[in-house]
């Protein structure tokens, strides 16, 4: 599924469920040692499919460490991401001397519990999804754009991001669109524009984050977002 919404030189690994017999590596187990066996397993796996990720890419598969903030230590020369919800879990990972900072993020696709949008969201993009058909989780669908905007942002500022920090506007190429149309009928994607709205400088002696690009996907019941700064 992921590949459909990865570019050139992005390689991506995902898991539906998690497989027999995986485990932590050592140096990992630390990190891992006392979550109840639900954050376990979804740890495990996920970090099993950035393995597998990296494994195809050519780079070190060897033990994904935890930064101060909880983000994944990637081997020097890789940036990645990862992502896990109920029943799926997913990785991507590419060289650092093409692209600068990965983000993923996976939701299923229900809408959002009561009250959370508010507090997710700007008024102009609560303005916008007002206006779109019925049919597709739009609300759902920021909140995963958001995060993964977050997971592209903070390798390159190592600062905070909020919410209200990033106006996410989306386009959509694929899939249903009329009122009362589905994933169920077919794969929805489309495209996103993350404009960041507090002082994008980065650590990295790079261009300021301005205007992150990126990608979406809805299909098996599972929402997934991606962004890639070159």
């Amino acid at each position: 599924m992921i590949e459909q919404i990865l570019p050139p030189g992005v390689v991506g690994a995902e898991a539906f469920d998690d497989p027999a017999g995986l485990s932590a590596l050592p140096a990992e187990e630390p990190i891992i040692g006392r979550a109840v066996e639900k954050r376990r397993r979804e740890f495990i796996t996920a970090r099993h499919c950035a393995r597998e990720a990296l494994s195809q890419l050519g780079a070190d598969a060897g033990a994904i460490m935890r930064g101060e903030k909880g983000e994944p230590l990637w081997p020097r020369g890789v940036v990645g991401s990862i992502t896990h919800t109920d029943g799926y879990r997913a990785a991507i990972v590419a060289y650092s001397m093409a692209v600068r900072s990965l983000g993923i993020d996976s939701e299923p696709h229900e809408a959002l519990p009561d009250g959370v949008l508010d507090h997710t969201s700007i008024a102009a993009e609560r303005d916008v999804l007002a206006t779109r058909p019925a049919g597709l989780h739009w609300d759902r669908l920021l909140f995963c754009a958001k995060e993964t905007t977050y997971k592209a942002w903070f390798p390159l500022t190592h600062r905070w991001l909020g919410f209200e920090d990033a106006h996410i506007v989306f386009e959509q190429t694929a899939g249903p669109s009329d009122g009362g149309s589905s994933p169920a009928d077919g794969p929805a994607s489309g495209t996103f524009t993350s404009t960041i709205l507090i002082d994008g400088r980065t650590d990295d002696g790079g261009a300021p984050l301005l205007h992150l690009p990126g990608r979406w996907l809805i299909d098996q019941g599972f929402i997934t977002t991606t962004i890639t700064l070159t």
